[in-house]
């Protein structure tokens, strides 16, 4: 059996456990463990990026082959094991995650100046060396997959810290890199919380820190990272709006509007959670979208129907549901959930489950609207003009993501023009396809992830300028 075959078994026992209880526990890292990763990511970093496009090219395919070879058994464990994450929304992120930047190994391009004289300049991209990833626990193996896929395919090695809320599946996915063919410690895995983290950005043989997860988290790896003049990606989090004028077509404006609430139990950092209604359709949507997200299946996240799982811990579900109660003092109305729920099955009665919430007549000034919840949990608002909800929709410290519904084409993109957030959508919510960027405005991060533009936040570009005729010296 390979090595990563048992680690799935390894986790497919630990899922017989009870929710609730605890599946297993890890040691954290400290200095003696991080140098090592680090050291045993330079050594592979030598070997690695001096190998052609296409020959690393060739083991990142072989690791979407090992993915896609066994991907039942992933689908139906790793993430929802940790945070119960419903296997049909887990399906569609194993395999392209890794397949979609093969391509980056190998299509470097860099540019020719002609200069006077015959002389001419070029670029070249190069990568960066050892980088580090700092994974949040809302999707633990995807985002592993997309910061260490683009940074390996670039070139660089990568030490990676998953959270240490749902630390397994990034073992799971450095055996794979070992047994797809990588150099050993081209993918290393450390587990601990913010000391581990702090080694490594402060590490001074680590070239580049990419981190998901909180704000006031991100501004400290800023600060950790710039003592070293290291370069950062960070994806934070998000309290986007999501837009729905009188003309959109309300039935998927509803479902727009679920899609971008529930999804993964609303535990998604793009989550459009300040949903804007216009006030002549306020009615009609509202009376659907109670309806519908009563009929949403809570339950056992590895049976086919289960649309909403349980919340990721238990301190994370009584701050959800605070926020809740916190809503109804600032004068919100429950229009249905925002309460703990205890599946039928007597293995999950001590998960984390609570009820979908919808909140009307909420207010900007709010902190249901203010803040990010996290959980699922949607705050509704009405508007009557496009200039007043752009205003209200950009009055946030926050821009990570941004929706609009309308069948008004001019409209959608000028609306979309002037919100501020780095991931916007017309018509539809929460579509991130490893193709293009990913990324935030203002507090919500620096750089971008997945897509072609990956390559600029995993390289460096050097200038050589050639010189074809005598020095014109001043001296």
């Amino acid at each position: 059996m390979l090595f990563y075959e048992k680690t799935l078994s390894f986790i497919s026992d630990l899922y017989k456990c009870v929710a609730g209880r605890v599946l297993c526990q890890l040691q954290a890292c400290g200095a003696a463990d991080v140098d090592a990763a680090v050291r045993s990511a330079s050594a592979a970093f030598t070997v690695w990026s001096k190998l052609a496009g296409m020959e690393r090219a060739r083991v990142m395919l072989e690791v979407a082959r090992l993915i896609g070879v066994d991907r039942n058994a992933l689908i139906r464990h790793p993430d929802t094991l940790h945070n119960s994450a419903a296997l049909i929304q887990v399906v569609l992120s194993l395999i392209f995650s890794v397949i979609s930047v093969v391509g980056l190994g190998y299509s470097f391009s860099g540019q020719h100046v002609q200069l006077p004289g015959g002389s001419f300049a070029y670029t070249r991209r190069e990568p960066l060396g050892v980088c580090v990833g700092i994974g949040a626990w809302n999707y633990p193996f995807q985002i592993a997959a997309w910061k260490s896929a683009p940074a390996i395919a670039c070139g660089n090695s990568m030490v990676f810290k998953p959270s240490p809320v749902t630390p397994v599946t990034a073992v799971l996915l450095a055996e794979i890199y070992s047994q797809a063919g990588a150099p050993e410690g081209l993918f290393s895995v450390v587990q601990g919380g913010q000391e581990t983290g702090s080694l490594l950005c402060h590490h001074p043989s680590v070239a580049k820190v990419s981190f998901t997860g909180s704000v006031p988290t991100g501004k400290k790896i800023m600060e950790m990272a710039s003592r070293g003049v290291k370069p950062v990606t960070l994806e934070l989090g998000g309290k986007s709006p999501l837009i729905i004028f009188e003309d959109t077509d309300l039935e998927n404006a509803v479902r727009g509007a679920l899609m971008a609430n529930f999804l993964s139990q609303g535990q998604v950092c793009s989550n459009g959670t300040r949903v804007f209604v216009q006030s002549s359709i306020l009615p009609p949507f509202l009376k659907e979208v109670a309806r519908r997200t009563k009929a949403i299946q809570i339950g056992d996240p590895l049976l086919d129907e289960t649309r909403m799982g349980a919340l990721v811990s238990k301190p994370h579900l009584e701050k959800v549901l605070g926020y809740v109660t916190q809503a109804k003092k600032e004068g919100a109305r429950v229009l249905c959930g925002g309460e703990p729920f205890i599946p039928a099955d007597p293995k999950l009665k001590d998960g984390y489950y609570m009820t979908p919430c919808v909140l009307d007549g909420c207010t900007d000034d709010m902190t249901c609207v203010r803040e990010e919840i996290f959980g699922p949990v949607m705050s509704v608002l009405s508007f009557d003009t496009e200039d007043e909800v752009l205003r209200r929709a950009n009055d946030s410290a926050l821009g990570l993501a941004a929706g609009v519904f309308t069948k008004d084409v001019k409209r959608a993109h000028r609306v979309i023009e002037n919100l501020q957030a780095g991931s916007c959508f017309i018509n539809n919510y929460n579509i991130t396809p490893v193709e293009v960027p990913f990324g935030g405005y203002k507090a919500s991060g620096i750089g971008r992830e997945n897509g072609q533009v990956t390559i600029e936040f995993y390289t460096q570009l050097k200038t050589v300028v050639v010189e074809m005729g005598d020095v014109d010296s001043l001296f």
